[in-house]
């Protein structure tokens, strides 16, 4: 179900999982592509970075930083600028590999795909996805904290943190 608001669709759901959760764009305070998570008890957020992050890091321990920084690396190498059915139908298949957890590393991943289109689609942006990467990246394979993987980039300029992209290669 989708609200047209001056003409532009918002609130247009764009996963729904198996418990009646759902993943759906909306207007955020800087743009129409803000992510929100809607769960089966109606309770309707953005996840922040945070968030997440802090779900990586679980399931890294358990299940290893190579499968989860690799699979979430399989998701990035497919986003785009546009939402599509078959990235969000591979996302629920790699998903399947985490046994207990495939429902949550289904809605990660998912959140991961939709905020990487959101950057893709900031007017004028010089990162793009490679933002998001550089915060997981360092959670995963650098080890830092999930409060300064999330916020070490707050206020340094795009050319800095372009920099740290292309020097880990990407």
């Amino acid at each position: 179900m989708s609200v047209k608001k001056g003409g532009k669709k918002i609130g247009q759901v764009v996963k729904r999982f198996p418990d009646g959760s759902y993943l759906e764009y909306d207007q955020g305070s800087f743009d129409g592509w803000c992510v929100y998570l809607t769960k089966s008890n109606g309770d309707r957020r953005p996840p922040r970075d945070a968030d997440y992050f802090d779900q990586l890091k679980q399931l890294a321990k358990k299940y290893g930083t190579g499968q989860v920084y690799g699979d979430y690396v399989r998701v990035y190498d497919m986003t785009g600028k546009e939402v599509e059915a078959p990235v969000l139908a591979k996302i629920s298949q790699i998903a399947e590999s985490y046994k207990d957890d495939t429902l949550e590393v289904d809605i990660i991943f998912s959140i991961l795909y939709m905020a990487m289109i959101s950057e893709e689609k900031k007017k004028n942006t010089k990162l793009g996805k490679r933002i998001k990467r550089l915060g997981v990246h360092s959670l995963l394979n650098e080890n830092q904290s999930v409060s300064s993987a999330a916020n070490f980039m707050r206020n340094m300029k795009w050319k800095e943190i372009a920099a740290l992209c292309e020097e880990r290669g990407f």
